[in-house]
């Protein structure tokens, strides 16, 4: 009989050792079943030929086990709190929304050259915290142009026009490497009483990463489809998310090359809005710089501001917001000036 107690408590210590970082709750359910269970699961009854202690010291190592097995199952994720932030960082590990106090983002009036689809992602937005018919919305091209700028203070824009409480907008940021975690936040945020904006900065995918096709169908194509409430606003250099060699090879090998491009290229097509940004021009360049310098309050001549600009620019090798606001910085540093938050 004592052989028979033996051959379960060994059959849960190999579970336990085998699933030692990350016990399934089913498991855990058996495990805990186990427990409560012990005395008969064992044919352990009075007439058996066992004294009362040798039975009290297996139930102090099975209490012992279940103790263990509950400290290494990991904790339930807390219920978000959307009224602490206007701003989350998804954490897919753990399927938490840590608040940001403080978004890092430019006012919308200092994104300068990229007009047209500034308007066009305003009134996309605004239309979506109307609750009316809005696009997920794909904001390509060019590096340092103020994408990912954009949707920050978009988002902050409509916020500015909106009264605090819930109908303010939510902005949750995913990082690129936890898209396949998107149906479980998107399940989150389905029954939330705020709408939300999906920010994902930088979406692009490889030729051996197939996370694209989970992106695909959370945002069209899956039975529940994408929730009213939910937008996705993504940043990307690459129009079709994909690299061109990534295209090129799948159209010489494939045996229909047409089926194989469009099912790769689908995923953009899931993004009612394109929105292009190209390269600025120097007039373009030297407007941005000179709208920094008026907002910062910084005590330069616009003959110095525009040659140093121009300088700047040019051992870059490129212009764009982005080195506009690095030669902002450098300037301040060098006037001893801070820059206003």
């Amino acid at each position: 009989m004592f052989g028979l107690c033996l051959q379960p408590l060994a059959a849960v210590a190999h579970v336990l050792e085998e699933e030692r970082t990350a016990l399934a709750p089913p498991r855990l359910a058996t495990l805990a079943s186990l427990w409560k269970n012990r005395t008969v699961r064992y044919g352990i009854t009075r007439g058996d030929h066992m004294t009362d202690n040798t039975l009290e010291a297996l139930n102090q190592k099975l209490d012992r086990l279940i103790e263990a097995v509950s400290r290494l199952s990991p904790p339930l994720a807390p219920e978000p709190h959307f009224a602490e932030a206007d701003c989350f960082v998804w954490q897919a590990e753990t399927g938490t929304l840590l608040p940001v106090p403080r978004v890092n983002r430019v006012d919308i009036t200092l994104i300068r050259g990229v007009d047209r689809v500034r308007d066009i992602l305003l009134d996309n937005t605004r239309r979506f915290a109307a609750g009316l018919p809005a696009n997920n919305a794909l904001l390509w091209g060019s590096r340092g142009m103020g994408k990912s700028s954009l949707v920050k203070a978009a988002h902050a824009e409509i916020n500015r026009s909106q009264p605090d409480g819930e109908g303010r907008l939510k902005l949750v940021e995913i990082h690129r490497e936890d898209v396949e975690s998107l149906p479980k936040l998107m399940l989150l945020l389905r029954e939330a009483p705020y709408r939300f904006i999906l920010f994902c900065d930088d979406l692009s995918f490889d030729h051996d990463d197939t996370s694209y096709k989970s992106l695909k169908a959370a945002l069209e194509g899956g039975v529940e489809g994408r929730p009213d409430n939910v937008i996705l606003y993504a940043t990307s250099n690459r129009r079709h998310l994909l690299p061109r060699d990534m295209i090129e090879n799948e159209r010489s090998t494939a045996i229909n090359p047409s089926e194989a491009v469009e099912e790769k290229v689908s995923l953009s097509d899931r993004f009612g809005l394109w929105l292009g940004f190209h390269k600025c021009s120097q007039d373009e360049y030297l407007e941005m710089i000179e709208g920094y310098a008026r907002y910062h309050d910084l005590p330069i001549e616009a003959e110095r501001l525009r040659a140093e600009a121009l300088e700047w620019a040019t051992t870059r090798g490129s212009r764009s917001g982005r080195v506009a606001w690095q030669f902002i910085q450098d300037l301040a540093g060098r006037l001893g000036q801070t820059l206003k938050v």
